[in-house]
C-alpha cells in the first residue's frame, strides 16, 4: 500500500485519546504494511523491562518509555509552507510523482 505521510514529516493527531490529540511531531518510524506511523512524542507508553543478558550485554531493569505506532488515518500532515493541516495530493511531473498540498499547491518534497 502506497502511504502519503514519510519518514521526516510533521504530522498532527486529530482524534485518538485526549493527551495527545492536537499534538504535532515527527514521524519517526512509518510501517505500510500495518497502515501505523510512530510519531515523536505522541502515545508514550511505559514497559517495566526486567535485567536481562544477551551477547555479552547486560541491559539495565527499570521503567522504559517509547512511543507506541498509531494507525495512519489518525494523524494529518501539517504542509511545510502554510503550516495548517492538509490532505496530500499527488502530481506527476517529468520528475515523477511528487506530493503536494490540497490547501496551497506548494511541493512538499521541495
Amino acid at each position: 500500500m502506497k502511504l502519503k505521510i514519510h519518514k521526516g514529516d510533521t504530522v498532527e493527531v486529530i482524534c485518538g485519546r485526549e493527551e495527545d490529540r492536537g499534538k504535532r511531531g515527527e514521524v519517526i518510524k512509518v510501517s505500510p504494511d500495518d497502515g501505523r506511523v510512530v510519531v515523536q512524542g505522541v502515545n508514550m507508553r511505559t514497559k517495566h523491562q526486567r535485567q536481562v543478558q544477551s551477547q555479552g550485554r547486560t541491559v539495565s531493569p527499570g521503567k522504559v518509555r517509547f512511543e507506541a505506532p498509531v494507525h495512519i488515518s489518525n494523524v494529518m500532515l501539517v504542509c511545510p509552507k502554510c503550516g495548517k493541516l492538509t490532505r496530500v495530493g499527488i502530481s506527476l511531473t517529468g520528475e515523477g510523482r511528487q506530493r503536494i498540498c490540497k490547501k496551497c499547491d506548494a511541493l512538499i518534497d521541495a
